[in-house]
């Protein structure tokens, strides 16, 4: 296999240099085809923060059937929802209703407060599952409202298990590339210390967008983990921070799973890695008429987020041959659990 044939462009403008890495190549026979692939998912990583990846090995009917799964439960009613409602950040698990939220990556309380006065909350909701039957931690599902919660529970444990088997595998790539054992990262990644999120931007009108240039469906933001596996519709919406400072469209590929650095890989890799600010804006398409009113409006828009953490329990310190002894370490080590804690509790 071809080093073009493992590695194409996703995305190229404004100096934004975004891979689409074919990664069923990391299973090649040929030792040459798999370091190229994960040389080219660090590559990624380093220059931009972000990679496309198809051939990813979770099945196109599969995503399909959680994206049907998932639109389902935001049809429910709302009483239904608010009963599976977010509690803690210890918990991280439930209905997040339209509106709580304001992700950012600032981490104090006030200077959020104030980003949300002037830009609004999120236009999103969402619900979150993390890994099921954790002690203390219990899952929130629908099944006890009817027979179709029950089939979107299967279908969401399910999907959790794929992601996250495709997360150690991922991380696998990277220690090939880094240089340091193929299993390095195992013990880091197989307690499936990770988050589901189903991701609902209801319709919106244009006039809101017209109204306050600033609202955005989701605010700009890094993310908090290891990496994030985001499966997009074909709605479009997903910007990235370019080096030239301009957000760039991160434009939906059929079939593919677009992956980011989260904040803590960066500070795994000593910043080696890039953790990129993106957000999700209005559609790129013209809004449409609304049968009935007449209004324009931008289409909802649903998508799935993986969120990937090292082992709860682990210490994360920089990992070997992300330093030297001249310069050092330039973070402490600090207990995964603890700073995904810390940093969600800001969010909400």
């Amino acid at each position: 296999m071809a080093r073009d044939q493992v590695v194409t462009s996703a995305v190229s403008f404004e100096g934004l240099e975004i891979p689409l890495i074919d990664f069923s190549s990391l299973s090649s026979a040929d030792s040459h085809v798999k370091l190229t692939s994960a040389q080219a998912i660090l590559s990624g990583f380093q220059r931009a923060g972000f990679v496309y990846l198809k051939n990813h090995g979770i099945p196109r009917a599969t995503v399909r059937a959680t994206f049907d799964e998932s639109a389902k439960f935001f049809k429910r009613p709302l009483q239904q929802k608010t009963e599976l409602a977010w509690t803690t950040p210890e918990s991280n698990r439930g209905y997040v209703a339209h509106g709580r939220e304001k992700v950012t990556d600032l981490t104090n309380v006030d200077d959020i407060e104030k980003l949300r006065d002037a830009e609004g909350a999120d236009l999103k909701e969402s619900l979150e599952i993390g890994r099921d039957g954790e002690a203390g931690h219990p899952n929130l599902w629908p099944d006890k409202f009817d027979e179709e919660g029950k089939v979107f529970k299967n279908q969401m444990v399910d999907f959790f298990t794929l992601c996250k088997d495709l997360h150690v595998q991922f991380m696998r790539a990277i220690a090939i590339a880094l240089g340091i054992p193929e299993t390095w990262f195992d013990s880091f990644c197989d307690g499936g210390a990770n988050t589901l999120r189903l991701l609902h931007y209801p319709e919106v009108a244009a006039s809101v967008f017209e109204n306050n240039k600033n609202r955005v469906r989701a605010g700009a933001h890094t993310d908090y983990g290891s990496i994030t596996l985001l499966f997009q519709d074909s709605a479009g919406g997903l910007q990235v921070l370019s080096p030239s400072g301009t957000f760039v469209d991160a434009t939906p590929i059929p079939d593919t799973i677009v992956v980011n650095a989260g904040d803590l890989l960066a500070r795994w890799s000593n910043d080696t890695i890039k953790s990129t600010k993106h957000r999700v804006i209005q559609p790129p398409t013209a809004p449409v008429k609304k049968s009935g009113s007449g209004e324009e409006v931008h289409p909802a828009r649903y998508s799935i987020a993986y969120f990937c953490n090292p082992n709860f329990d682990r210490l994360i310190e920089a990992i070997p041959g992300t330093y030297d002894e001249v310069e050092g370490k330039k973070y402490e080590s600090v207990n995964s659990g603890q700073y995904f804690v810390q940093r969600l509790a800001a969010t909400y």
